[in-house]
């Protein structure tokens, strides 16, 4: 099996050494995450809002490895404030409400103070 690297076009990518996503055969896993939009160059200052970017990154990372979302099958969130959670629930239903992963939510802090979700995901090809 090959190992492929999937690019989002950070500069991050390269100055840290990491990519979006790395596929392994049937496995993908999806590097943490966030809101930025990266075609506008902006971030939301809500966390719902950057939780629905957030998964529009992830999955247009999937699918540029050839994964869609319904492959998820485990999902991390992190979060520097706790109580920024629930007000994201309504979004995690809408992409994950049928699928349904294993998860775990994360309270820790994130590099840009701007940012108020990260997520990284695995996803398995049925």
């Amino acid at each position: 099996m090959t190992r492929t690297l999937i690019s989002s076009g950070s500069k991050f990518e390269a100055e840290i050494g990491y990519s979006r996503a790395v596929v392994d055969g049937d496995m993908c896993w999806v590097s943490g995450t966030t809101g930025f939009n990266y075609a506008a160059q902006t971030i939301s200052e809500r966390v719902e809002d950057q939780a629905e970017q957030t998964l529009k990154n992830i999955d247009a990372a999937l699918q540029k490895a050839g994964f869609a979302m319904a492959d998820i099958v485990r999902v991390n969130y992190i979060l520097p404030a706790a109580g920024d959670f629930e007000a994201c629930w309504p979004v995690l239903r809408k992409y994950f409400g049928d699928i349904r992963p294993a998860s775990t939510m994360i309270v820790a802090e994130l590099i840009d103070s701007r940012m108020k979700i990260e997520i990284e995901v695995t996803a398995k090809k049925r």
